[in-house]
């Protein structure tokens, strides 16, 4: 049986037929290839995005979804994510998906589970599903041709959960990945090149990746206020010019700190296009993990 707790879970060649069965589903009508099967999401963050493209997908696909209010299930009671866990796998699910703020948390509930564990995102470590449809949408735009582009990823790279698997996933696709952040926010490794302002290299990119603040990870306040912060890091139509390049956001975006109102207008800007890829690819690694599973 597979999970999904990180990218690396997928080999190149899974991760390409992953893309070319969201390549299907964006162009066909809702099926039922997940008739009869049960999903559960199992939330302990607020998410949107991620939580809804989950459930809209499941539910493309034929699948039941149940999801558990965390904060009114047992464990508000005292009881461990392992025997909540453990409690619902016994109702037989097909899968679940979790989200959790401690690092490392979805990896240790595999082997309470007879059904795939998808990560929908623990604490800084890991969000695998996010980065696969920044790849994708990338890839998508590229016509496949990835190998030698550039990106930046823009903000708080030391505790984004999405840079974190991005950094690990594009450059198996042939993707340079550059950091830039103030020294505040910087990923400590000399496994990339880093940046203090994304004018440095900005000539030199084809893809900026923005990330929103992660404010509530911050013990310490870094900045006097975010409109200090976006001074530098906002990304905007001023920055930008007339630049051949794309720019995606995972979401929410705060707007005129992340990017700028008028960037986010621009045909260059992805996100929605991030997020109608999105709920393809969650649909393809249900499709995958629920269907090869025995």
């Amino acid at each position: 049986m597979q999970h999904l707790i990180r990218t690396s879970d997928f080999s190149k060649e899974e991760i390409l037929d992953i893309f070319a069965d969201a390549r299907e589903f964006l162009k066909s009508k809702p099926n039922e290839i997940l008739k009869g099967k049960i999903i559960v999401t199992l939330f302990f963050e607020n998410s949107t995005r991620t939580r809804s493209s989950f459930e809209i997908a499941a539910k493309r696909l034929g699948a039941e979804v149940v999801s558990l209010d965390v904060g009114t299930s047992s464990a508000s009671k005292g009881e461990t994510i392992y025997d909540t866990v453990a409690n619902i796998n016994a109702m037989k699910p097909d899968a679940i998906v979790v989200r959790h703020s401690e690092c490392g948390l979805p990896e240790s509930l595999k082997g309470f589970v007879g059904c795939p564990i998808i990560n929908a995102g623990d604490g800084r470590h890991s969000h695998p599903t996010q980065a696969l449809l920044d790849l994708f949408t990338i890839s998508e735009h590229y016509n496949g041709e990835t190998e030698g582009k550039k990106i930046a990823i823009v903000g708080d790279v030391r505790n984004s959960r999405v840079a974190g698997s991005n950094r690990r996933l594009l450059p198996r696709f042939g993707i340079e990945v550059n950091l830039v952040a103030p020294d505040c926010f910087k990923y400590e490794s000399d496994d990339f090149k880093q940046y203090n302002n994304i004018r440095e290299i900005i000539d030199e990119l084809d893809i900026i990746m923005s990330l929103r603040s992660q404010l509530e990870r911050h013990n310490l306040t870094y900045f006097e206020s975010l409109n200090e912060y976006a001074k530098d890091y906002c990304i905007t139509n001023e920055l930008v010019g007339d630049r051949d390049i794309i720019l995606l956001h995972p979401g929410p975006v705060n707007r005129n700190i992340d990017i700028s109102d008028e960037m986010l207008k621009d045909p260059r800007t992805k996100v929605l296009t991030q997020v109608t890829n999105g709920v393809a690819i969650r649909a393809a690694i249900l499709k995958k993990l629920i269907l090869n599973k025995i």
